[in-house]
This record gives C-alpha cells, sequence and structure tokens, in this order.
C-alpha cells in the first residue's frame, strides 16, 4: 500500500473490515460453488472479475480517486499480476466444483505460507530458519489435508476429489505468486490501480476460455453469478480498506475466521461433514500461518526500533 493512501489507524475498525471483507468472500465462493455443476470456472471467472468492476468504480469516484487511481506506471506487472492471479481463480473455481468448501478453503491457506519462499526466491527476502521451520509446518498440513484425496487404493480412490486438490493447491501456488507480483507492484502504483487493473485482466482473460463451452446460465444461476462477482468488488473494497486501519500484521490473522465459516456454509448449505484429517491439517496450516505473522511484526518493530535509535525491546 502506499504512503498516500494511509490514514490515521483505527485497529477496531481495520479488523471489523477484515472479517466483514472474509465473510463476503466465504459467501463469493458459495455462490460459485452452488453454480459450479453448471457453469465452467473460465466463465465463473469472467462473472466475478467483469460485475466486481462497477463496484470498484463506484468506490473510487466515491473516493474522488477515480482519475489517480487509474494511473499506472507498470503496465507489465500488472499484466503478469493479472495472469497468475487469473489462473488462481480459475483453479480454485474448479477445485470448488470437486470439493468441500471447508477442504477448499483450508487448501487455500497455503498461499501466504508459500509466499515466504517465493519472496525469498524472487525478491531477495532473507528467510531464516524460524520461517523456514513455520513454512515446513504449514506444508505438512497441507500433506495431511491432501493425503486423503490421494488413496491409492482404487476401489476408494476418488479421482475427482484427487483432481480437486491438485487444482486447489495449484491455485494457492499461483495465488502465491500473485502475492509476490503485487509486493512488487505497491512499490510503485496505488492500491486503487492494482485492485481495478487486475479485474480488467483477468475479465479479459477469461474470455479466452470461450472455445471450452461456456452455457447460458438459467435465471437464478446468473442472478447467483452477478452476485458473485458484486461480492467479489465489495470483498475486495473491504480488504483494502481493512489494511487502510491498522498494521497487516494486526489484520492478517483474521483470516483464518474464513475456516469456521466455512465449516458452518458447507454443513448447513452443502451437507459437508468436516473430516478429522481436514481439521487436523488446517490447525497446522494456521498455527503456521500465525507464527509467521507473528515473526514478521517482531522483525518489523525490531526495525523500526533500529531505525529511530532506541532500544530494541
Amino acid at each position: 500500500m502506499s504512503a498516500q493512501d494511509a490514514p490515521p489507524q483505527n485497529p477496531l475498525r481495520g479488523i471489523t473490515l477484515k472479517i466483514a471483507s472474509v465473510c463476503v468472500f466465504v459467501s463469493m465462493a458459495s455462490l460459485i460453488k452452488a453454480t459450479a455443476d453448471a457453469i465452467p470456472p473460465g466463465q465463473a471467472v469472467f462473472f466475478r472479475s467483469f460485475f466486481a468492476i462497477p463496484v470498484i468504480l463506484a468506490w473510487l469516484m466515491i473516493r474522488h480517486d477515480l482519475a489517480h487511481g487509474l494511473e499506472t506506471k507498470n503496465p507489465m506487472g500488472h499484466l503478469w499480476r493479472g495472469l497468475v492471479g487469473t489462473c488462481a481463480m480459475g483453479l480454485g473455481f474448479a477445485g470448488l466444483g470437486l470439493l468441500p468448501l471447508p477442504e477448499v478453503t483450508a487448501i487455500g491457506y497455503a498461499a501466504p505460507i508459500l509466499v515466504v519462499v517465493f519472496a525469498a526466491m524472487f525478491l531477495g527476502e532473507e528467510v531464516r530458519i524460524f520461517r523456514l521451520s513455520m513454512v515446513a509446518l504449514g506444508m505438512g498440513g497441507v500433506l495431511i489435508v491432501l493425503t486423503p484425496r490421494f488413496n491409492v487404493d482404487p476401489e476408494t480412490a476418488d479421482s475427482a476429489q484427487a483432481l480437486g486438490a491438485m487444482l486447489v493447491l495449484m491455485g494457492a501456488i499461483c495465488a502465491a505468486l500473485a502475492q509476490v507480483f503485487v509486493r512488487k507492484l505497491v512499490q510503485v502504483e496505488r492500491t486503487a490501480a492494482i485492485v481495478f487493473w487486475f479485474s480488467i485482466t483477468a475479465s479479459c482473460l477469461s474470455l479466452l476460455t470461450l472455445p471450452w463451452g461456456w452455457t447460458w446460465p438459467t435465471p437464478g444461476q446468473f442472478a447467483m453469478l452477478i452476485a458473485a462477482g458484486l461480492a467479489g468488488g465489495v470483498g475486495q473494497i473491504l480488504l483494502t480498506s481493512s489494511y487502510r486501519h491498522a498494521d497487516a500484521s494486526l489484520i492478517a490473522p483474521f483470516e483464518y475466521t474464513s475456516m469456521l465459516l466455512a465449516i458452518i456454509v458447507g454443513y448447513t448449505v452443502f451437507g459437508e461433514v468436516p473430516t478429522m484429517s481436514m481439521i487436523l491439517g488446517a490447525t497446522l496450516i494456521v498455527i503456521a500461518g500465525i507464527a509467521i505473522i507473528w515473526r514478521e511484526r517482531q522483525l518489523g518493530i525490531k526495525r523500526g526500533a533500529r531505525r529511530a535509535g532506541t532500544p530494541q525491546p
């Protein structure tokens, strides 16, 4: 987030906006899942991205940031971010049609953990033993979630769910790569521009899937797809706004409330009962993710103390 986007801190408002964004994104995923049997993933990506654009434009107009918010100094950076981000979205949507909602959510938590690895590989960020240990713990949790889906017994194996698990994991990898591109973009671009140009890029890229069998939605499916797109735009605004009011290290752990919401929605709406391996694996992933966030906060405090010339805590 650029410096010009930073208002006075209000942690309670930031946390509230973050939790609201989580609720909206879980609702969006539920709408996509409800249409997944009939709507191809590429078509779902188009609705999710295209119908988010009016919401984002309205937000920029309300903030009187429309003209400057759409300016860009790094169009190729937006393109690369859009490519991997669109792949992440499409793979995740495909997985939603094959796996229970809580399981998709749990595997998706691998993304912020993988960001640590990719940031070291591509951005040259230093990664010490603590974060490496937490990455290993988190990926161990991912393996626990995934293992039942790759049952070697042909009589009990479910090839569709195995495919779904692989698609969601690949989506998490792409999402982590997208976050690395975002880390580079925020150094020169406004948050509004990053959000807007991703929606534009994803809308255009999703049209390339037209030859692979888009379908004409029923009125109910059409309404749910449009609602998913609007929810995606609202969720992105809430998420962006939350980080304007409090430090990322304070807000980020509240992302994991999505697991509780996914379990509730999965059980009440889709009749999905979470397995013990999914709960255990998700718990390890959440522990690793929160530990990494906590460590980042501690390092940030130390760096700030050094810059200020004050004793470190």
